[in-house]
Parts: structure tokens; sequence; C-alpha cells
């Protein structure tokens, strides 16, 4: 269920796989996605088994790529849902409200995980290349600091790796103006980005001290990717601070 956890006290950060999941092919396994055509039951069940484990409640959003910042509030969480279940659009969450796990979706893109140590926020951000050239984890950091955190600490999940994300040589200029860290080249030598590389640079500079998890999403079949796959489900970055 677990490509990675950690339950600090009073903090819990994950990293889902696709293991004990009820999908099936090509979902097969803990697919959270409600959006990719899966059977929706099979889909709450996941998605069920992982609140349970993490023993909290399971906030998602309906991710566009984009780089707005939702802040989950009580009258967020009491208010109508989409219809794969989320409470807002955006590709960040951040929330004090504790009993409350944030999580964001990938198949590839890169989950970002952020805590305060001296305060109760919590966040969560899905940056794929968009998102990282948009500056989406500058945003959430900028609004978690507005919202009073102090001393942000960074989780960095699993992503596909520079090696794995080949792209046109005009897009990978327009992600090395953003962070030249993202530059990078494939297995072949053809142009790259290194999105996770790029994601870390950013949250360096503004001053946020990273952990990264190491794997590739493309190379590691316990993990969904889109790049290998195409029509496949969706892991999760999870963060949330137990009532």
């Amino acid at each position: 269920m677990f490509a990675w956890r950690d339950d600090a006290p009073g903090l819990v950060r994950a990293f889902t796989d696709r293991h004990d999941g009820v999908s099936v092919a090509p979902f097969a396994g803990l697919n959270l996605g409600a959006h990719v055509g899966d059977d929706l039951d099979a889909v709450r069940t996941n998605r069920a088994a992982v609140e349970q484990a993490v023993g909290m409640p399971l906030v998602l959003a309906d991710q566009v790529h984009g780089t707005d910042v939702v802040h989950v509030t009580r009258e967020l969480l009491d208010g109508p849902r989409s219809a794969t279940g989320a409470v807002a659009e955006g590709d960040a969450l951040v929330t004090d409200l504790p009993g409350t796990a944030l999580g964001v979706l990938v198949a590839d893109c890169t989950p970002v995980l952020l805590h305060d140590l001296a305060g109760p926020l919590v966040a969560a951000a899905h940056a794929g290349r968009p998102g990282m050239v948009g500056g989406v984890v500058l945003r959430l950091v900028e609004a978690m600091r507005d919202l009073g955190a102090s001393d942000l600490r960074a989780t960095v999940g699993p992503s596909v790796c520079g090696r794995c994300y080949e792209v046109p040589g005009d897009m990978r200029a327009a992600a090395m103006a953003v962070s030249p860290a993202s530059a990078a080249l494939t297995w072949t030598g053809t142009p790259a980005i290194d999105v996770a590389t790029g994601v870390v640079d950013q949250l360096q500079a503004t001053g946020v001290s990273v952990e990264w998890i190491p794997g590739c999403a493309r190379e590691d079949a316990a993990l969904y990717s889109y790049r290998r796959d195409g029509r496949t489900g969706r892991y999760a970055g999870i963060v949330g601070r137990p009532a």
C-alpha cells in the first residue's frame, strides 16, 4: 500500500503504491484516481483502505496542472463535492485542521508534502512540468507563510526521472528558464526535464529544507506511470496531523 511512510509524533507522511487495491487492469491495484475511467466503486474501496491505514479522511482536489492553492477549511469540508469526490479545483492544498489528510494524485508528476515544525499547518502539491514551470510549490510556500508558517519542511516523493522524461528542446528550454537545475538528458542523450530536481531547487531557494524520497515512476512497476502505460491509475502523496 505504501511505497514510503513516516509516522512522526503528530504527523503522518506517505506515498502510496499500487499494491493491495481492488482495481482491475489497466488500473490494477490501489488506484486512487476517480477521473481515469476506473470503476468508481473500486476507487472508493481503495480510498477507504488508505483512509483506514492513515486513520484520517482523505481530502483531494480536482487537479488541472495549475498553481492555485486551496485552503481546506471546515466550511469547505462540509460543502458539496465534485463528481470525483474533490472539495475544489486546484493543484495544492493547505490546512490547519487536525484529523484531515491532504492528498495529491500522480502518475509521473511530482508529489510534494509540506509541514510546519512550528505550527499545525500541513500542505500537499501536485507538480508536473506545467506546475513546476508555473511555480505551484512557490505559491504554496507563500500561502503557508501568509497563514503563519515559520519553519517549513518538504518531502518530495517518487516521480518520473529525467532520464525517462523526453521532451522537445524548446520545452526543456522553457523549464530551464525557470529552473536551470531541471535540465536533463534521456538515456539516449535527447532533451529531457527532471521535474523533481526543478521542484527541489525551487523549494531550497525559498529556504525550505527538503527530504527527497528516491524512485522513478516509469522504472518502478509498483508505481503508476502515464509515460510507461498510457491509460493507468494514480498513486498519492498524503500528509496530515491525527486528531
